[in-house]
């Protein structure tokens, strides 16, 4: 058994997690991000704590505490470095401190490479060595899983395909480049390009859902999408053209055996997952392109603590 824990900046969550990666007890706690060190690690510990009170006998069967916890880290040293969600952590100590505390090993890693190994070790990908893996939500993050191991890169800031450039003229995405396929084809952006489409007054089935223009969301699209409106389908296809440009880049930079997609805007997605993988061989040299699966991943809203757990699996 692992205890898997996913550090958010207001939040705690921790699972114990078996060797098949079934969650068997979960629990969340609250964070506190901006006071001492000291007070940030105390909410991962009640965490911890509390999946022992849920499961009394995990205590001595326990074999490693997993950390998906906000970069940037050193997966390493597991020292937290300078994270912007969590001003309390400046090079803080982790995984030492976990192990000081219950006296088992303790990894950390950030949550969209530990996802990426949790879907090889026992979830969408299973099977495979070679995966990309990537989270569709509110931005988009990437995890590369090679030979069964996460690429890490020189100093642990590999895999960031999120930030991608598919269009140097494109918007500027948060992170100050332009283009990348976060700012154009994730959450924000769906929402972004709904409202474009509606600012000269059509009639549209997301307007109504959403009860106003500057309301749009991407859930909104997605909704109205599934009961057929035609603004809502261009929405949609667009994101997915601009998805497969960004599919095609990573096939003909790693060719993973299996691409797995995760997050609320990949579930969005998912109806479109046949037309990327068909047009695919468009935006790749690699004319075998569309031969790679695309698939949903198996664990949803509880990828952090699943990915947590992989990391000492």
């Amino acid at each position: 058994m692992i205890i898997g824990v996913d550090i958010g900046g207001t939040k705690v969550a921790a699972g114990l997690v078996d060797s098949t990666g079934e969650i068997t007890h979960k629990t969340r706690v609250p964070m506190i991000p901006a006071g001492d060190a000291a007070t940030g690690f105390a909410a991962v510990a009640n965490a911890v704590e509390a999946i022992f009170s849920l499961a009394p006998e995990a205590r001595g069967a326990v074999t490693g505490i997993g950390l998906c916890a906000p970069g940037p880290l050193d997966p390493k040293t597991g020292v937290v470095l300078n994270p912007p969600n969590v001003p309390c952590w400046r090079g803080f100590p982790l995984a030492a401190e976990t192990q000081r505390a219950f006296g088992v090993p303790a990894r950390v890693d950030n949550d969209a490479n530990a996802a990426g190994l949790a879907e090889v070790l026992w979830g969408a990908g299973r099977g495979y060595s070679n995966v990309f893996y990537a989270t569709l939500g509110t931005g988009i993050g990437a995890g590369i899983v090679l030979d069964g191991k996460i690429l890490h890169g020189r100093t642990g800031s590999a895999g960031e395909g999120g930030h991608v450039t598919i269009d140097y003229r494109g918007p500027r995405c948060a992170c100050g480049k332009f283009g990348c396929i976060e700012a154009l084809a994730a959450g924000p952006a769906i929402a972004l390009r709904a409202r474009g489409k509606l600012a000269g007054g059509g009639a549209s089935r997301i307007l109504e859902l959403a009860g106003g223009l500057e309301q749009i969301r991407a859930e909104h699209v997605g909704q109205a999408f599934r009961e057929g409106d035609a603004v809502a389908r261009q929405v949609l296809e667009e994101t997915a053209f601009l998805l497969t440009v960004w599919l095609g880049n990573i096939v003909d930079l790693l060719e993973p055996e299996c691409m797995v997609v995760g997050g609320g805007v990949a579930e969005l997605m998912s109806p479109f997952f046949a037309d990327i993988s068909k047009n695919l061989p468009r935006w790749a040299i690699n004319q075998r392109a569309g031969e790679i699966p695309l698939v949903m991943a198996r664990y949803g809203a509880d990828a952090g603590i699943a990915g947590a757990a992989a990391l000492c699996g």
